[in-house]
């Protein structure tokens, strides 16, 4: 059997499927001439599949730590079975194919921008050194990167821990910005509106949006410190309190409806109100892993809502570039990102 460049050859079950579809992956450490292998060094969990495992676990880091690791020897991959979700991760290359088209090479600190859902990987340390309270998780082991992965180099002058949290989620204000320069190109400067604006991609796609020229920027968010670390980040000309699970509320917060939403929080039931709160003829970006597509599918058709609703993939050409950018230029991102992590 020959590698595939996206990786079918890792499958051991299923056959016939995609490896982010697989209930298994085959996550030895030898590699075929056109992978590369990672020594990892730390996991980042997706939002919403960390929320999931620490609500079912309530709260106990032992048991949510345990959990994943079960999720890993299981599946050969960490991809929590109820969210589907998984995050990234950041380590060294230990070996790179020589039919690898990544361009990386051994001893490269780098950070996998393609989700650990199909990311074949092995823990070998049990995460000793990991708390179970945080979506950063120190470890070690290996991953297994396709020829058709994307991989970034990390930058020399930020630490590792914040690179990984931007890059986590830096399709969002990418994909925000060509989404607000095709409003401005056709003559509409456009009100934008994000729902978790005080998270990590929802700072970065207020960024973006602004950048990108917006009109005017609506930062929503459910609680009062966040209103105030909002506020203070000076990244949103509104910002406003709200549950994104309640339509009603949502709407009302965000005032006359925006012409994009962009939905980043991490919990489900938000697509009603998201929906909702955009005008018509508007756009609608999803970025949560928790959100269910069909409730926004069949909300926005029971709303007789005219609204183009996005999936926000995870990938741009240079979403990596640009995200690092808005770290490094706007304070009020980097302030958010550093008290998050500090935080955790």
């Amino acid at each position: 059997m020959s590698s595939s460049p996206v990786g079918l050859h890792r499958v051991l079950a299923p056959s016939g499927v995609l490896p982010q579809a697989a209930e298994k992956l085959d996550a030895r450490p030898e590699i075929w001439p056109d992978e590369v292998r990672i020594s990892v060094e730390r996991l980042n969990l997706d939002a919403a599949s960390y929320r999931q495992l620490a609500e079912t676990h309530g709260g106990d880091g032992t048991a949510i730590r345990r959990a994943v690791l079960d999720i890993v020897a299981t599946r050969g991959k960490m991809q929590n079975p109820v969210t589907g979700s998984g995050g990234m991760l950041v380590g060294v290359v230990d070996e790179a194919g020589p039919d690898s088209p990544l361009g990386v090479r051994k001893g490269d600190r780098v950070a996998t921008l393609v989700s650990l859902t199909l990311t074949p990987l092995r823990i070998t340390d049990e995460l000793k050194d990991w708390d179970g309270k945080s979506e950063q998780v120190p470890a070690q082991g290996h991953a297994i990167l396709f020829a058709r992965s994307i991989v970034a180099k990390l930058p020399d002058d930020l630490k590792p821990e914040l690179s990984l949290a931007v890059m986590d989620v830096c399709g969002a204000p990418a994909l925000t910005a060509r989404v607000v320069r095709a409003y401005v190109d056709k003559g509409i400067e456009p009100v934008v509106s994000v729902i978790g604006g005080a998270g990590k991609s929802g700072s970065l796609s207020l960024a973006a949006a602004r950048r990108a020229g917006a009109a005017r920027t609506i930062g929503i968010v459910p609680f009062q410190a966040e209103h105030d670390r909002l506020t203070a980040a000076g990244l949103a000309d509104v910002v406003a309190l709200a549950d994104a699970r309640d339509p009603v509320a949502l709407a009302q917060a965000v005032g006359e409806p925006a012409d994009i939403t962009v939905v980043c929080v991490d919990v489900p039931g938000c697509e009603h109100g998201a929906v909702l709160s955009t005008a018509a003829g508007g756009t609608v970006i999803f970025f949560s892993m928790a959100t269910s597509f069909s409730a926004a599918a069949l909300g926005a058709e029971g709303l007789a809502a005219d609204v183009t609703m996005l999936v926000g993939n995870g990938y741009v050409p240079g979403h990596a570039e640009y995200a690092m950018e808005l770290l490094r230029s706007e304070p009020g991102v980097r302030g958010l990102f550093e008290s998050r992590l500090a935080e955790d």
